[in-house]
């Protein structure tokens, strides 16, 4: 008996290093939850270069925006090539759940976690020629005409509506949601001034910072920002509650093979670890993680937990 659990064993890695010698063996496509010139999608570029160099295949992004990320997760929990992989940030994975009555498939149950790239800061941004010179100065704006102030965000339910929707309940206004599929068309309205202001990525706002279009009132996160140095904290802004900061991770369909997935976050960790790498994501202000999956599938579980909660302080009822 114990002969041949030995047996089942050495053929169950034969066949575990078989897979991962052979795969992969067409183009790896990583099917992005977001539009082309956001967060998630700029972070996915970067990667895909290096990583189709190492797997020695093409890496395709197919950018599937819309559903808060759903129409992106639902195309990769029902892939079954092996090949298909998802780009994603919170909102897909840990905060649709809250927010929806409907939502195609269970974090837990029909994805494997593969790793997280990256952490990603959040900024607090208005047109360049807005007259607010702080985040004070436009809640204050907000209480003077409550509801008059319009925020864009990247979908409902998405982390930049929650992010806004904490900075109202500390500011203890009313403010008028503008949901859009993605960060880049919010941008374009935001620039053009149809909406006051978004609470987003820094990846996403940092080239229009720099080109004059946007200007930046905070920065979500406790510690200030290399890339934008002179932009105050939540706290010291006066907003010490409204702490946000957001990521970026891949996830496989349930069911690839335990192999292939170790064998694509091994890689994807190599490259996050290379220095032009790091140096890109952190000057455009997301910092490189690159976790195991045990390490990232630890982490969702308590993304859920944390988001569940943030959505019942902002008040969101299940649409």
């Amino acid at each position: 008996m114990k002969y041949l659990f030995t047996l089942l064993f050495c053929m169950a890695a034969n066949v575990a290093t078989s897979q991962t010698a052979t795969w992969p063996t067409q183009p790896v496509k990583l099917i992005v939850s977001q539009s082309a010139g956001g967060s998630i999608d700029i972070a996915a570029r970067l990667l895909a270069q290096k990583l189709s160099d190492a797997l020695g295949k093409a890496v395709v992004i197919d950018n599937r925006a819309g559903a808060n990320g759903m129409i992106a997760a639902e195309a990769v929990m029902r892939a079954t090539d092996g090949h298909t992989f998802l780009m994603t940030s919170p909102s897909a994975l840990t905060i649709n759940q809250h927010v929806y009555k409907r939502v195609p498939y269970d974090t837990l149950k029909d994805f494997v976690p593969v790793t997280q790239t990256t952490s990603i800061a959040f900024l607090l941004v208005v047109p360049a020629n807005a007259p607010h010179k702080t985040a004070a100065d436009l809640v204050a704006a907000a209480k003077a005409k409550p509801g008059a102030i319009k925020f864009a965000s990247a979908g409902i339910g998405n982390q930049s509506q929650l992010a806004a929707e904490l900075l109202a309940g500390a500011g203890g206004v009313n403010m008028l949601h503008v949901p859009y599929k993605g960060e880049a068309p919010a941008l374009t309205d935001l620039i053009g001034g149809q909406v006051d202001f978004i609470f987003g990525t820094m990846p996403a706002l940092l080239p229009q910072i720099k080109a004059g279009k946007l200007k930046a009132l905070m920065v979500g996160q406790p510690k200030r920002s290399p890339a934008v140095a002179d932009v105050p904290t939540a706290s010291e802004a006066g907003f010490p509650s409204v702490h946000v900061t957001g990521w970026t991770g891949i996830v496989a369909p349930a069911g690839t093979s335990p192999a292939v997935v170790k064998r694509l976050s091994e890689e994807i960790q190599k490259i996050l670890a290379l220095p032009d790498i790091r140096e890109t994501l952190s000057a455009a202000g997301a910092e490189p993680v690159g976790s195991t999956p045990e390490q990232f599938g630890e982490f969702i579980r308590a993304e859920i937990v944390k988001w569940g909660l943030a959505v019942k302080r902002a008040g969101i009822t299940p649409d």
